[in-house]
């Protein structure tokens, strides 16, 4: 597993590094079979250090956490331990309930994405044209239901487009108000 370490005006030293990659590989080989990179971001908010991680497994799905903390080793230790519980739950689930799904990786789609102006970043535009600030690419993976819920909780994410696999049209699972999840099929529209 590759492993990448950045600091974000923060120095990372070989002690750091050292303890990370360890502890990371451990962590990570208990729960997934093969893992295939991992980032490690290290920045400081006042007092508190935040550390990220985001590791991108062999099935295509990326697992995501954050920790805070008042000591930077804290705040890793925190970040791996919320890794773990969203490894250990994905393996449990992918276990049970994904075995028809073939050991290829997920397919992905870059579609564009824009960020659009608030409108109250403007005084009343002259058209209903909304005002495009960027334009990026987004990655459209293609998932089950199950799996797409699976994604979106391992990133931490409110919302996750997809492309269903049963179909091949476009859905949205997105995290509720009351704490359900959503889903958004829109292809039963008559």
């Amino acid at each position: 597993m590759k492993i990448q370490i950045n600091g974000k005006q923060i120095d990372v030293g070989a002690a750091l590094t050292e303890h990370v990659e360890s502890h990371l590989v451990n962590s990570v080989k208990k729960y997934s079979e093969q893992p295939i990179n991992a980032n490690v971001t290290f920045s400081k908010n006042g007092h508190e250090f935040i550390c990220d991680i985001s590791v991108h497994l062999s099935t295509g799905l990326n697992a995501q956490a954050k920790g805070r903390a008042d000591d930077v080793y804290d705040s890793f230790e925190g970040a791996i331990s919320r890794l773990e519980t969203q490894l250990r739950r994905y393996k449990r689930r992918l276990k049970g309930h994904h075995k028809d799904r073939s050991k290829d990786p997920i397919e992905v789609w870059g579609v564009p994405s824009y960020v659009i102006a608030s409108s109250t970043d403007m005084d009343e535009p002259d058209t209903l044209k909304p005002v495009i600030v960027a334009e990026m690419e987004t990655n459209v993976q293609s998932l089950s239901v199950g799996e797409a819920v699976m994604q979106m909780e391992l990133t931490s994410a409110n919302m996750l487009v997809f492309r269903n696999t049963t179909h091949g049209g476009v859905n949205v699972v997105h995290t509720r108000e009351d704490g359900n999840i959503g889903w958004i099929d829109p292809r039963n529209i008559k």
